[in-house]
């Protein structure tokens, strides 16, 4: 606002109010960020916050990244999200404390190494594997560096100067006490069986530990011929050996399983028939009067891939299940030259609930030494001995003494299909074994390392049992590790969003034990020792003594994991014990999901900035997690704690490009923090973070980037107009809210519910409903109303009440919207506090959000300025046809009659300066029937506008056009600025 300036009449410019603030409307947040972040280091920041006292903890315990690369987007949202819980619990009173961490061991680094191992020509089994766990740990370490600066950069804020680190010395002692309670109370056992095994990493996977891509496998339909029909009687439609010499066909995707066959199965409840070749085509194995057994429901199309068409096939009879029961079939490579003389036992064949007639043939081929479904079957039949088979060696190859088959290799070293599945193929073709073949592309599992093909392969591995008592008292939520983590689940913890609670009761309800055991090299080992000549299912085959275990934890607090290695650790750790020659030292490394799962007990548990009872009040990750870190902790807590970990269990989605695809670099539609924070800031990213829904999966790209920038804007200009007025704000302007006009105790009467609303958000984790309750707020309710209408009061009147009411409200809300958004926009609050209060000790983030006096809430007052602002709107509407036909410049041209049909409306705007609010300078309110050339509004019905031009002159220091402008002692003035003037 600023004077006309003419000959006769002064500039009043400089008797105005005007903004005074040296805030810019241009951020730029890139390179001004990196000077907040050294100012709050420099202050101590997070250390200043741990010495508030009287406060009740608050923690977020921190799920480990992994230590190995730069961060991508999805750090940057997890990372956002968990800081922002941390901020503003503690805005609200808490002592909220954030430990960061980092997962430091596994497979991905040892891999790395071993790259590097490979390239000089090196064997790693050729170098001393304590040098070699050297070299992981500073590979570890050096990325663990690079990653705290990156998320530093991205304002998240935590005791980065001492974080937590898997393969720090306590941890890994921890770890390892921990493994020694699953020793000691009776949940450890070794086992074999089938596990998901990486041939090109050689070693076993958990489920976290892969994900499914789609993959091209081999498929084959393979015959076993009927030799028996024990047991079998006569039916109606011919004699029972009509089974003689008939085929069951079966059909798998893995054919390299084929040598491991130990069984067929079939459905018991299914419709089974008994069908003829009666003619083929020139290239088919399928030869006339050949008889296959097959699923009713499946028969066509196995007919099909054998290329037979329809009018070369018949069905000849039913064969029901008790037929079935009675049948012996033979490997399809019994009595092969040169064959396994296990090929040439009879199969077993027997109902299964596994089977099903969805695919296939309805016949389903066993292998239990690669598949657990097979495995279970005949574990609870006692017949284990008799079907497992170790046929495939750590690296993906056929045993070298396998008949036919030694040396093959399922998977390539570099991940890619091997010479197995063709020789198998081929070898059944030869001996007429196979039917059909053919290729299919299914979601398959990979190790999410390598990225290469798993296997299922049966190994002796270490187990921790789900369903067996845990000898540990802990009771209250269970006695197996299921049931705990089941009732832990309902009882113990809330989840964000809920559909969290059904995914992970669904994994644990369902999932198997617990493979703890992985061979590997860098990792804290399962310091155990086993009996040798001692059978798995002996009491006596493990160990188990306190005085070892304290000799185990001792060392490894002193010298961390790598003592397990050193040269004489059996006899030093076993020592009197036992005789160290009777016991064979156990190699292989924990599962990372152990070594994370155990967290709580050396970050949350043995701490100073941990928590009393070890347990967290918040775990936040994504919603792999569910298979992954909630679900280890979940397990691994209850199996020494007997309980869950943590209170509260909150989920994040994936992140997408802008059109909704996977992120991929081959696709080139990543985006990298680092590119996002160099062009727009950090902020800039963290507010996309609070303004996206982070329970689904979000989307990101350039353009979704500018819209945020544009929000950013808008609100950054709202921040900028209160500094602007609150400039020489002091104590004595104050203005009691009993003495404040309506606007102001409306405004107040907003901020008491906005209040409630930020609260209950921030509290339930619910960022993107606070950020919009906020930002709505800001530029709906003050930017285009509060403001637009005090802009006058604020820049032209003198030392008023309602000047002064107004810049009271304006503090008020200065402490408030900086406060609310400094758990989100953590630099930008900074920068606003900072310019109205300067100084080396002053910051934002070493403030509460203020109380809100509940005395402020005013109902009626809300219903009564909701009816005001209804009609307000039906005014500027009016005004704005007005301009747009270029009548008027501006609404203070204009001097509306405002005819209002509702008695009660028309006394409350005839109560409050309608004018003024409407930023005309007149205003004529009547309750007269609106005449027909009124502008009305549809939505907003009893209310007319009939425009009229404002009667007088231009006042030159406020434009207001009255009457009275030009009779005061200055010239070119209305009476109010004439006051203010005086």
């Amino acid at each position: 606002m600023c004077a006309d300036t003419t000959i006769e009449t002064p500039d009043y410019k400089s008797t105005l109010n005007l903004p005074k603030t040296g805030f810019p409307m241009r951020a730029g947040l890139p390179k001004r960020e990196p000077e907040w972040l050294a100012r709050w280091e420099r202050i101590e920041i997070y250390d200043r916050l741990r010495e508030k006292t009287g406060r009740t903890p608050f923690t977020l315990h921190d799920g480990p990244p992994y230590a190995n690369g730069h961060l991508h987007i999805g750090h940057a949202l997890n990372k956002t999200i968990k800081d922002m819980i941390v901020r503003s619990h503690q805005m609200m009173g808490f002592d909220a404390r954030y430990v960061p961490g980092w997962d430091c061991h596994g497979l991905p680094i040892e891999w790395k190494i071993e790259e590097q191992y490979r390239a000089k020509g090196l064997d790693k089994d050729a170098v001393p594997i304590n040098d070699f766990r050297a070299e992981c740990r500073k590979f570890a370490e050096g990325w663990i560096n690079i990653q705290r600066e990156e998320f530093k950069r991205l304002g998240v804020t935590g005791n980065w100067a001492d974080p937590y680190l898997t393969m720090d010395f306590h941890a890994e002692r921890v770890i390892a006490e921990e493994f020694q309670k699953f020793l000691m109370n009776g949940t450890l056992y070794q086992g074999s069986k089938p596990v998901m095994w990486s041939p090109v990493e050689q070693t076993a996977l958990a489920e976290a530990e892969v994900e499914y891509h789609d993959k091209e496998s081999f498929t084959i339909w393979v015959k076993f011929r009927v030799v028996g029909a024990t047991g079998s009687t006569s039916s109606a439609a011919g004699p029972a050996d009509d089974l003689l010499g008939a085929s069951v066909v079966i059909w798998t995707t893995t054919p390299w399983t084929i040598p491991s066959n130990k069984a067929v199965v079939y459905g018991q409840d299914f419709a089974y028939g008994l069908y003829e070749v009666t003619g083929t085509p020139a290239e088919s194995w399928a030869r006339v009067g050949d008889r296959f057994l097959l699923a009713d429901r499946l028969a066509a199309d196995v007919m099909a891939r054998a290329r037979l068409e329809d009018d070369m096939w018949t069905r000849v009879r039913d064969v029901s299940a008790a037929e079935l029961s009675g049948l012996s079939l033979m490997h399809p490579l019994a009595g092969v030259e040169g064959g396994d003389a296990e090929w040439d036992e009879p199969r077993d064949f027997r109902a299964a609930p596994f089977v099903t007639d969805e695919e296939g043939t309805g016949f389903v081929h066993c292998a239990p030494s690669h598949g657990m479904e097979e495995f279970e079957l005949y574990r609870d039949l006692g017949m284990l001995q008799q079907v497992i088979t170790y046929n495939v060696d750590p690296d993906g190859r056929f045993r070298a003494d396998l008949p036919l088959f030694g040396g093959k290799a399922i998977l390539k070293p570099n991940g890619k299909e091997g010479d197995a599945n063709k020789a198998v193929i081929d070898k059944l073709a030869e001996v007429g074994g196979l039917l059909a073949r053919g290729k299919i592309k299914h979601s398959y599992p990979h190790s999410w390392r390598s990225k290469a093909p798993v296997i299922y392969r049966n190994t002796p591995q270490w187990f921790a049992a789900i369903d067996r008592t845990v000898g540990d008292g802990q009771d209250e939520y269970g006695t197996t590790i299921r049931e705990r983590a089941l009732n832990s689940i309902d009882q113990l913890v809330k989840w964000t969003p809920k559909t969290g609670r059904n995914r992970l009761y669904s994994m644990i309800e369902a999932r198997p034990d617990w493979v703890l055991s992985r061979q590997r090299a860098w990792g804290v080992p399962l310091t155990c020792f086993v009996k040798k000549g001692a059978l798995p299912t002996d009491a006596d085959y493990l160990l188990r003594d306190a005085d070892v275990n304290a000799r185990i934890l001792e060392a490894f607090e002193a010298e961390g994991a790598d003592a397990w290695y050193a040269e004489g650790a059996k006899a030093r750790f076993i020592g009197n014990a036992a005789d160290p020659e009777d016991y064979d030292q156990v190699f292989d490394v924990l599962d990372v999901w152990f070594d994370s799962g155990s967290t709580h007990a050396f970050v949350l548990r043995d701490r100073a900035d941990g928590t009393a009872d070890g347990i967290a009040d918040v775990y936040m990750e994504g919603t792999d997690q569910h298979r992954g870190w909630f679900h280890s902790s979940m397990l691994q807590a209850c199996g020494t704690l007997g309980r869950a970990p943590y209170r509260n269990v909150v989920t994040h989605g994936f992140t997408l490009d802008e059109k909704g695809a996977k992120m991929s670099k081959s696709l080139g539609n990543t985006i990298v923090p680092e590119t996002v924070v160099k062009q727009y800031g950090a902020d800039i990213l963290r507010l996309w973070v609070a303004q996206t829904d982070y329970t689904s999966d979000q989307r990101i790209g350039p353009e979704i980037l500018k819209g945020v920038a544009d929000s950013y804007r808008r609100l950054r200009n709202t921040m900028r107009f209160m500094l602007g007025s609150l400039a020489d704000f002091a104590d004595t302007d104050r203005v009691a809210p009993a003495d404040m006009p309506e606007l102001e105790r409306w405004v107040l009467h907003r901020l008491a519910e906005l209040d409630e609303t930020v609260r209950q958000g921030y509290a339930a984790f619910d960022f993107q409903g606070v950020f919009q309750a906020v930002f709505t707020f800001a530029t709906v309710d003050l930017s285009a109303f509060y403001f637009d209408i005090r802009k006058d009061a604020l820049y032209c009147d003198g030392d008023t009440t309602r000047r002064r009411a107004a810049r009271t409200v304006l503090d008020i809300l200065f402490h408030r919207l900086t406060t609310w958004l400094a758990p989100i926009l953590v630099f930008t609050m900074e920068e606003v506090w900072l310019e109205r209060f300067p100084g080396e000790d002053s910051s934002v983030h070493l403030v509460d959000m203020p109380d809100t006096p509940t005395d402020w809430r005013d109902p009626e007052l809300a219903a009564k300025w909701s009816a005001i602002r209804q009609a307000r709107r039906v005014v500027t509407a009016a005004l704005e046809v007005q301009r747009t036909d270029k009548v008027i410049g501006a609404s203070l041209e204009a001097a509306p009659v405002v005819h209002v049909r509702e008695a009660e409306t028309l006394a409350a705007l005839k109560s409050v300066p309608f004018d003024d609010i409407c930023i005309t300078s007149g205003l004529t309110l009547t309750a007269d029937p609106s005449p027909a050339e009124a502008f009305r509004l549809p939505e907003i019905e009893g209310i007319g506008v009939v425009f009229e031009k404002a009667d007088g002159k231009k006042c030159q220091r406020c434009w207001k056009i009255l009457p009275d402008v030009g009779r005061h002692d200055h010239p070119g003035v209305c009476s109010r600025c004439q006051d203010a003037l005086a």
